[in-house]
């Protein structure tokens, strides 16, 4: 199977983590939230897929390109 590590678009702080290590996810189901500039912006599974770690918790400050996920599908 493919995995596919999922990286922040944007920096930004974390706000909800809606994904669990071994969860299935949705395409264009949301992963987490970040928030920038005040703006919450949902992170997207890009294809249905199985959760297999997720890197960030609520709270964390993440840069531009940090791991976010991985998922396997």
């Amino acid at each position: 199977m493919a995995q596919e590590v999922i990286e922040a678009p944007l920096p930004g702080k974390i706000i909800r983590v809606e994904v669990t290590a071994g969860n299935i996810v949705e395409e264009g189901g949301v992963i987490c939230i970040i928030e920038a500039m005040k703006m919450e912006n949902p992170i997207l599974s890009p294809a249905k897929a199985s959760v297999i770690e997720v890197a960030v918790s609520p709270g964390q400050v993440v840069k531009t390109g940090e791991k976010i996920a991985v998922i396997e599908y």
